[in-house]
């Protein structure tokens, strides 16, 4: 076991999947020589070379595009895009292409290829590095959506995406990156895609969150619990693509109630698929209506207001008074 933070938990995590198989290529801006804006792919062209390594054109499409390419052909590139609000400029080789090689083919190629990024507020940054746009492919089937919270579930989930047969979008919480450190198996494990993480148990409320969020939600919880009495449980997703349907709605027939915090945007996000689900599921073990805590439905604001428009202490409790209050 090693003390990692999250952007030394993904670097370990790709070296040693670069040494497990030497089919893991990584693809991206200023990821070879520079090890990447964050660092995450620090000293791996030392290790493995120019042609493993690849410093890209700032060309995001291409980027991706061409990761379409190696992976049909028997690779596992791993690309980076710098941050997800570039994303754009992929959209068509992510959604139109590596979501649907698949399909398309009757099954005779895939794409078992990672599209790394960061993403998430807190961290003070210009428009399109810190916007939430992980909603956007939960609309395109064949596409894999990761949000590790953690040091622990990023190495696990990392691997896990890169010997996965189908694209993953692994997204990391730029706010995480460097937040806190805790134990790391160096040995081998993987956690598996699609199964939530609860990381408390309780009875009279449901937290679901996910990525950036999850270490301010268990501080909000614990708060909560020491001022009211109340026994709260706490969801992880760890995944929202696919969505560990099972663990939410048994979480909700025991607690009765639910509260959803991500900080993408309210309209069309994560959060209302899960609370759609809820209600088709879960609907007469309900005590009161479900809420979300939201980021608001606007651009990604500048640094001076972000505090206010993402979610925080103060609008996640106000969120459980309400449910509560029923």
């Amino acid at each position: 076991m090693t003390k990692m933070t999250m952007i030394e938990a993904i670097n370990f995590t790709l070296q040693k999947e670069m040494e497990r198989d030497n089919r893991v290529i990584c693809l991206g801006e200023d990821i070879g020589k520079n090890g990447g804006v964050f660092r995450a792919t620090d000293g791996l062209q030392a290790l493995f070379g120019e042609k493993r390594v690849v410093d890209t054109p700032i060309a995001e499409s291409a980027i991706v595009g061409t990761a379409v390419g190696m992976a049909a052909r028997g690779l596992r590139p791993v690309a980076e895009i710098q941050f997800l609000g570039f994303i754009y400029e992929a959209m068509d080789q992510m959604a139109a292409q590596a979501s649907r090689i698949r399909f398309r083919s009757a099954g005779t190629l895939t794409a078992p290829m990672v599209v790394r990024s960061p993403f998430g507020g807190g961290v003070r940054t210009p428009e399109l590095h810190s916007d939430s746009l992980e909603g956007l492919f939960l609309h395109s089937p064949g596409m894999k959506v990761v949000m590790p919270s953690s040091p622990y579930d990023a190495k696990g989930l990392l691997a896990a995406s890169i010997r996965d047969n189908d694209p993953v979008l692994f997204l990391e919480p730029m706010k995480l990156y460097r937040a806190f450190k805790e134990e790391v198996p160096e040995e081998d494990y993987l956690l598996e895609i699609g199964k939530a993480n609860v990381l408390k148990e309780g009875e009279d409320l449901t937290v679901i969150t996910y990525g950036p969020t999850v270490p301010l939600v268990k501080t909000v919880v614990e708060q909560f619990e020491k001022q009211e009495g109340l026994s709260i449980e706490i969801i992880d997703l760890r995944t929202i693509a696919p969505l560990d349907e099972d663990t939410i709605i048994a979480s909700v027939q025991k607690t009765g109630r639910a509260v959803i915090v991500h900080e993408a945007v309210k309209t069309g996000g994560p959060g209302a698929e899960i609370s759609a689900l809820i209600n088709e599921k879960a609907l007469f073990h309900l005590s009161a209506p479900i809420i979300r805590v939201t980021g608001f439905d606007t651009p990604y604001p500048v640094p001076s207001v972000e505090d206010d428009w993402l979610p925080n202490a103060a609008r996640i409790s106000q969120g459980i008074h309400e449910v509560l209050s029923h």
